[in-house]
């Protein structure tokens, strides 16, 4: 796993652009078995001007059908995601209110589904949706990669929303000082809170204060969310 996320940031660091970034999480979801990746973000501050945004890398002729229909519209996994951010698949049972899409994805390879949203207090939804032909996701596959899951689309969230959303929606609370940004590009090598409190020769609770700092200037849920958070406004360079 730490090798793994380690090469993501890493790729994330070297993205150019929407495109750029999109592409390593795109590999990084590959790395864990699927064929597919699709990203969707709803700016519910300024819906008139960015009501939705997505990309995937789904067969062309899917994504021409899927416009043509106007599925986005009557799509489950939307709904689905809209009421909870616990991860779910795709099943018949999901489906049974949009049995043609679904019988049309089925039809063009799109068979195996695992997706998650997340929503944050910026006032940003995101939908993380990872799929392949064939081979279903079984219990002990899904555990064995629950936290590399969870925390892509942590990462995807934080790293595509700030791609695509305005400027206004980043802009820290207040400026960063040193120490929170050394605990924070720790934290992005991978090493825990111990392990940063130790190289930095400060007690466990002084990291862990400096890092609750980080995230309530950043604006961010989460440790991970700072992190992505914080490299995508150029500050752990």
């Amino acid at each position: 796993m730490q090798k793994w996320a380690q090469d993501l940031l890493m790729a994330l660091e070297r993205a150019r652009g929407t495109q750029g970034v999109y592409d390593a999480i795109q590999a990084a979801s590959a790395r864990l078995g699927f064929e597919w990746c699709a990203f969707g973000v709803r700016f519910h501050r300024f819906p008139s001007q960015i009501p939705v945004s997505l990309l995937n890398n789904y067969p062309s002729s899917w994504r021409l059908r899927y416009d043509q229909a106007d599925y986005l519209s009557i799509d489950p996994t939307i709904a689905r995601a809209d009421r909870s951010q616990l991860p779910f698949l795709w099943s018949d049972t999901l489906f049974s209110s949009a049995v043609g899409l679904w019988q049309e994805a089925q039809d063009m390879g799109l068979r195996v589904g695992w997706a998650q949203s997340r929503f944050d207090a910026q006032g940003i939804g995101s939908l993380l949706t990872l799929a392949r032909s064939a081979e279903p996701l079984s219990d002990a596959e899904l555990r064995g990669k629950a936290l590399a899951l969870n925390w892509l689309v942590s990462v995807a969230h934080e790293s595509l929303t700030k791609a695509l959303a305005p400027a206004s929606f980043w802009e820290p609370k207040a400026s960063l000082t040193q120490r929170e940004i050394e605990v924070l590009k720790w934290a992005a090598a991978g090493k825990t809170t111990e392990d940063t409190a130790t190289i930095l020769a400060i007690s466990v609770d002084t990291a862990k204060f400096h890092i609750k700092n980080a995230i309530a200037k950043l604006g961010a849920p989460n440790k991970i969310a700072a992190v992505v958070r914080a490299m995508a406004l150029g500050l752990l360079n």
